[in-house]
Formats: C-alpha cells, structure tokens, sequence
C-alpha cells in the first residue's frame, strides 16, 4: 500500500507541474499579446496627436467641441471593446479549464 500512497503522491505532482506549465505558457502568450497591445496604443495616440493638430491648423475653424466628443466617444467604444475581449478570454479560460 506504501507503494500505492507513493505512486498517487508521485501522479499528484506531475499533475501540478503540468498546471504550473500550462499557466507559464499561458503567461508568456499573455506578456506578447499585452506588448502588442501597448504598440497598438502608441501608434493610435501618436495618430490621434497628428490628426488632431492637422485639424486645429485648418481653417476655417472646425468645431473642436464636436470632434473631442466624437474622439472621447471612441476612446470608449475601443475600451468596452476591449473589456468584451477580456471577459470572453475569461470565460474561455474557464471553459478550457472546465
């Protein structure tokens, strides 16, 4: 039975670092994908910066007013966009998981 005990204890433990792999890995994807991200935003705020001084040198003059709502309207469509995105990772996670 001793041997038993130590057969289960040793399945036990390749079972955990198993799981401790599978998060590793899911971590490095998570790291990428989070630096791609970061680029994505540099290259949108760095194209909204171009835009939005492009559109104050035109005349005659644009309402302002108008485009920062418009602009701060998508600022939060991309952010609930990507809290959708988040959520359906989580539940996939779960699901894979499960």
């Amino acid at each position: 039975q001793s041997e038993k005990e130590l057969q289960d204890m040793v399945k036990q433990q390749e079972e955990k670092m198993l799981q401790i792999i599978d998060k590793s890995g899911e971590v490095t994807r998570l790291k990428g994908e989070l630096f791609h991200l970061r680029r994505s935003l540099q290259r949108a705020e760095t194209e909204a910066k171009v835009l939005w001084e492009e559109m104050r040198g035109q005349e005659p003059k644009v309402d302002t007013t108008r485009v920062q709502e418009r602009v701060l309207l998508q600022q939060e469509v991309d952010k609930l966009r990507l809290l959708l995105l988040e959520k359906e990772e989580g539940n996939q996670l779960l699901a894979d998981k499960y």
